[in-house]
């Protein structure tokens, strides 16, 4: 029992001791970070790398949780950068979130309408009404919205100040879709007809909010540009679909994610999908393949060395400087700072909530010895003001505890994989870590 003399106890023994008093005098100073951070890791972080392909400046999500789009257009557009001679380019992150969050909308009133019948505190039903939307999303659904929406420069689908707070407008959103969950709750009992009526109004307000907020995507754009050596050039115009037919030579529809969940529930070499997870509603459902990690570097890293920039998801937080820009799985000396041990494993993690994916980004180099991985360099999207000018060195160490996935052309499997790939997939609840992402 926690009583007074228990208390007094904890004090007393808190007092007595030295290391926990200094400990005490600088966190209450200073960040515990700054406190705890192993200075031998630090000074060994050199950010160089052996292979390096970004010769860009990074892109900033600001404040929205749109990493996963900025991952996605990040790779695009570095394949582009070299097809058109240029130094830089952004493709609109507005436009392919406009489209997104209005696809998002329809999937989710799919699910209300198909939940219809399990009561509103259902674990499901209530995951689907508290994230309703989010700002994030999965390798698959990148792909879903540029098959279907294509893509735009960012010069005909700037930022708007929502694109760039998303808060207040998702908000708004969240209440236009919460209330229209309810009438289509109502009327799917017992009228499906009237319930995709009422789906198809919710839904003109969703555009509408949408459009106010974000602007209007552009429908076709005259596309020209000015390459590095100053010569002109001009395509014509263009329809989103064209552009990215055009201009987009990575096979998006050839690549899958591989995840790495160790948990016991999770069998290696088996399809995963999670439940609800998703946006355009035609779209293939969101698929993993689990498999070990250091598959996962073997594949990345080959996929850099041939000069491809790889797609990520992680637990971004944990071990992480964003001001000497550096992941390790033992940036902070915890243990020592606290006398105390913090010994879960990847999996324990995973199940007991302590982490879950959070973040995607882009692997643009590695620094290879001895046929091996030791750091891996990533472009983050959050501005050129954290990191080295937003780049991110990542020791090996941190890609084993808190690197969850790469998307990878599947020509890179082992027929056993390929094979693995047309099994039905094991179905995760909607609530899963492996959709956090999206969340």
């Amino acid at each position: 029992m926690l009583g007074p003399d228990t208390v007094e106890q904890l004090r007393a023994e808190f007092m007595a001791n030295p290391a926990y008093r200094m400990a005490q005098n600088a966190v209450t100073r200073v960040s515990v970070d700054d406190v705890a951070i192993d200075r031998e890791i630090v000074n060994a972080a050199d950010h160089t790398a052996s292979q390096k392909l970004d010769d860009w400046s990074v892109t900033d999500q600001a404040q929205s949780g749109r990493c996963w789009l900025f991952a996605g257009l990040n790779l695009l557009r570095s394949g582009l950068i070299k097809k058109l001679n240029i130094k830089d380019f952004e493709f609109s992150q507005n436009y392919t979130m406009f489209w997104d969050k209005l696809e998002r909308a329809n999937y989710f009133l799919e699910a209300i309408i198909a939940t219809a019948g399990r009561d509103s505190d259902e674990r499901t039903v209530a995951h689907l009404l508290e994230t309703v939307a989010d700002d994030g999303g999965q390798w698959d659904m990148f792909a879903a919205i540029i098959r279907k929406h294509g893509l735009v420069p960012k010069a005909f689908m700037p930022e708007t100040q929502s694109s760039s707070n998303t808060r207040r407008m998702n908000e708004v959103l969240r209440a236009v879709l919460r209330q229209g969950a309810l009438r289509l709750r109502e009327l799917a009992l017992v009228d499906t007809e009237g319930a995709r009526i009422a789906k198809a109004e919710v839904l003109k307000v969703v555009h509408r909010v949408l459009s106010i907020h974000l602007g209007s995507p552009p429908e076709r754009f005259l596309w020209q540009w000015t390459d590095k050596d100053n010569e002109f050039h001009r395509d014509g115009v263009l329809t989103p679909a064209e552009f990215a037919s055009s201009y987009v030579e990575l096979p998006l529809d050839e690549y899958v994610c591989l995840v790495n969940d160790p948990r016991p529930s999770s069998p290696m070499g088996r399809t995963f999908t999670v439940e609800f997870l998703g946006n355009v509603v035609e779209a293939p459902p969101v698929l993993y393949l689990n498999v070990d990690v250091e598959l996962m570097k073997e594949l990345a890293m080959g996929l850099l060395e041939s000069g491809q920039a790889v797609w990520f998801g992680c637990d971004v937080g944990h071990m992480m400087s964003n001001e000497y820009g550096l992941w390790d799985a033992k940036l902070f000396d915890l243990p020592a700072l606290y006398d105390a041990s913090f010994e879960l494993t990847k999996a324990d993690r995973l199940i007991s909530h302590e982490s879950a994916m959070t973040h995607a980004m882009l692997f643009t180099g590695v620094d290879v010895v001895d046929d091996a991985p030791r750091r891996w360099r990533v472009e983050n999207s959050w501005g050129s003001k954290k990191g080295q000018d937003g780049f991110y060195t990542m020791n090996d160490s941190w890609f084993d505890e808190y690197l969850f996935e790469v998307a990878v052309p599947r020509s890179k499997l082992t027929p056993e994989l390929h094979a693995a790939l047309d099994a039905d997939p094991i179905v995760l609840p909607a609530w899963d870590p492996m959709g956090s992402l999206a969340r």
